[in-house]
C-alpha cells in the first residue's frame, strides 16, 4: 500500500484544485462529512455526546468545523474550541467556520493557555473528542497552549477521533513532535501517510480509516512508490518461482558463518531458516570447538569447522572462508559470532572481499560499526544489514532514543550513505533501500519479541538471496514472511511464548498460503 508524506499530500491537493478544478472548500466539506460517517459508524453508542471538537486555525481546523456542523445537524451536542483568535482563521477554513457559526454552532476561541483551560473546564466531560488541530502539515515541536490541549485530550478518558493524523505526529516519519494525541480512530484522506505506519506514530493512530474525498484516481495512482506499507499483495509479487524441473542446485546454496562457544543455537536457527526459506543447500561455517555440536543438531545442513581462538573464529580462517564462498550463491554472517578482535578482523575482511550477495547481522554488524566505511568497498546494493535499534545506534554513532524517534530517517540516511539495504528491526520493521526508497513491513506481532527471532530472519533473508532474489526483494519478502509466520502462530498460540524454532517450522506453510492467495487473486 502506498504511503504519502505531507509534501506529496499537499501536491495531490494542489493538482486536484488547480488541474481538476475541484475547489478546496469542497474537498474540506467531503473530508469533514466523511469523518462524521466513520465516527457515527464506530461510536454510535455515545450519541448524543457531548462532543468537543478541538480545532486549529488551518485546513485541519477547517475539516473540524465541517465535522462540528455535520454532527450538530445529526443531533449531537457539540462544542468547538478553536486554538486561535477568530481573525486568525483564513481561507477555506474561515468559510466553514462561518457556516458553523451561522448553523448555531457553539464555538469558543482560545489564543493562550489561560483562556483555553478556562474554556475546557466548562460544561460536561465529553464522551467523544475530535482532534482537528494540526493535520499532516506539522513540522515543528508542539508547545504552548497547543501542547496543553493535547494533554487535555489524552486525559479526558473520552474516545478520540483524529482528523487526518493525530496532532503532534510527523506525517513523514512517525516521530512525536514533543507531544501527540493518542487516538482511538484516525480518519485520513486519499492515501495513508508514513506517520500512520511507523512507530511511534502508528501507536497513536488507533484504528485507521482511509477516506476518498474526491481526489481523482489518476492523480493518486501516479504518486511514486517512495514509501510502501508491505502487505500480502506486495509480498506475493516477490516470491521466487519454483520450476517443476528444478533441483537443489536450482534453488541456490547459502553459506552461513555463525556461532561461537555457547551460541551454537544461533547458527542452527539461521541454517534451518535458510533451508525453510526454500534454498536448495545450506552450509554452516563455524568455530572448530562448536562444530561437533552443530553436527548433532543439524541434519539437513552441511557444516565446516574453522580455526578458532578461545571458542571464537580466528583471522586464520580467512583463506578457508575464501575457498568456501566459491560456488555458493549468497553469504549470511554474524549470528552468535562473538566480538573478539580476531573475529572482528575476519568479518571486516569478509565484507571487503566477498563477491557474493552478503547479509550481516548481530556480531557482524558490531564489527562493521568499528568503521562503517568498509561497506563502501562493496558494490552498491549487494549488502543487507539487519540491525535491531541498539545495533543501529552503534552503526550510526547515535543513541538508541534517536534511532527510535526517527526510524525512517535514520535507516534511510545510513542506507543511502553506505549503499546498502538496511532492515531496521522492531515493530513495523523499516527496510531502507540504497536509492532512498522505504518499505515498511505490515506483518508481525509481539510474539516476535523472543530470543533467536533475529537469527531466523538472517537465515530466511539469506536463503532468499541464495534463490536469486535481489538484496532489496529478499529483505522485503523475508521480513514479511517472518512476521506473517508469527501472525499465523498467534491465531492458535497467542503472542506470548512463541519460540524461534516454532517460527522456523511455520515458514513453508506461510509461503504456501501467500502464494495461493496470490494465485487466487490473479484468477479472479
Amino acid at each position: 500500500m502506498k504511503l504519502l508524506t505531507a509534501a506529496q499530500m499537499q501536491e495531490l491537493d494542489r493538482r486536484t484544485i488547480e488541474e481538476v478544478g475541484l475547489p478546496g472548500v469542497v474537498l474540506m466539506e467531503n473530508a469533514g462529512r466523511g469523518v462524521v460517517e466513520a465516527l457515527c459508524g464506530r461510536f454510535s453508542s455515545i450519541w448524543p455526546g457531548p462532543v468537543v471538537v478541538v480545532a486549529g486555525k488551518g485546513n485541519n481546523g477547517g475539516d473540524g468545523y465541517v465535522v462540528a456542523r455535520d454532527l450538530l445537524r445529526r443531533g449531537w451536542t457539540v462544542r468547538t474550541v478553536v486554538l486561535a483568535d477568530r481573525a486568525a482563521v483564513k481561507g477555506d477554513a474561515a468559510l466553514h467556520l462561518g457556516a458553523l457559526l451561522k448553523s448555531g454552532g457553539e464555538v469558543f476561541f482560545a489564543a493562550d493557555t489561560e483562556t483555553l483551560m478556562a474554556i475546557l473546564g466548562q460544561g460536561e466531560s465529553p464522551g467523544l473528542v475530535v482532534d482537528a488541530l494540526f493535520g499532516t502539515g506539522l513540522s515543528s515541536k508542539v508547545d504552548g497552549h497547543h501542547a496543553e490541549a493535547i494533554a487535555w485530550i489524552n486525559r479526558t478518558g473520552a474516545k478520540v477521533v483524529a482528523v487526518d493524523i493525530p496532532s503532534g505526529i510527523d506525517a513523514g516519519s512517525g516521530r512525536i513532535l514533543g507531544r501527540a494525541v493518542c487516538a482511538d480512530l484516525t480518519v485520513t484522506f486519499a492515501l495513508a501517510k508514513v506517520g500512520h505506519a511507523v512507530y511511534p506514530g502508528a501507536g497513536c493512530a488507533g484504528d485507521l480509516v482511509v477516506l476518498d474525498i474526491g481526489i481523482p484516481r489518476c492523480l493518486s495512482e501516479n504518486v511514486g512508490d517512495d514509501h510502501l506499507l508491505v502487505e500480502a499483495a506486495e509480498a506475493v509479487l516477490l516470491c521466487p518461482r519454483r520450476p517443476a524441473a528444478g533441483h537443489k542446485g536450482t534453488f541456490g546454496h547459502l553459506l552461513v558463518i555463525a556461532g561461537e562457544t555457547g551460541k551454537s543455537g544461533a547458527a542452527v536457527m539461521s541454517a534451518e531458516a535458510g533451508l525453510r526459506s526454500g534454498a536448495g543447500l545450506v552450509t554452516v561455517a563455524c568455530p572448530e570447538p562448536v562444530h561437533s555440536v552443530l553436527e548433532v543438531k543439524l541434519t539437513e545442513a552441511m557444516t565446516v569447522p574453522l580455526p578458532a581462538i578461545d571458542g571464537a573464529l580466528s583471522l586464520q580462517a580467512l583463506d578457508q572462508v575464501r575457498t568456501l564462498w566459491v560456488g555458493k550463491s549468497a553469504v549470511a554472517a554474524g549470528p552468535g559470532l562473538g566480538r573478539s578482535a580476531e573475529t572482528v578482523a575476519l568479518v571486516r575482511r569478509l565484507v571487503a572481499e566477498c563477491p557474493l550477495p552478503l547479509l550481516l547481522d548481530a556480531d557482524a554488524l558490531n564489527a562493521v560499526s568499528e568503521g562503517a566505511d568498509v561497506l563502501l568497498d562493496r558494490a552498491p546494493g549487494t549488502t543487507v544489514l539487519t540491525p535491531h535499534p541498539g545495533e543501529m545506534a552503534r552503526l550510526a554513532g547515535i543513541d538508541i532514543q534517536a534511532v527510535e524517534e526517527d526510524r525512517v530517517g535514520v535507516a534511510r540516511n545510513f542506507a543511502s550513505r553506505y549503499r546498502v539495504v538496511l532492515v531496521l528491526k522492531g515493530a513495523r520493521t523499516v527496510i531502507a533501500l540504497p536509492d532512498g526508497r522505504i518499505r515498511i513491513n505490515g506483518s508481525g506481532n509481539p510474539g516476535l519479541a523472543s530470543g533467536g527471532m533475529g537469527d531466523v530472519l538472517t537465515g530466511l533473508i539469506g536463503g532468499l538471496l541464495a534463490q536469486g532474489l535481489s538484496p532489496a526483494d529478499a529483505a522485503v519478502l523475508g521480513t514479511f514472511l517472518h512476521g506473517r509466520a508469527a501472525d499465523r502462530l498467534s491465531r492458535t498460540q497467542g503472542d506470548a511464548g512463541l519460540l524461534a524454532t516454532d517460527l522456523v517450522r511455520e515458514l513453508p506453510a506461510t509461503r504456501r498460503e501467500l502464494t495461493l492467495k496470490g494465485a487466487q487473486h490473479a484468477e479472479s
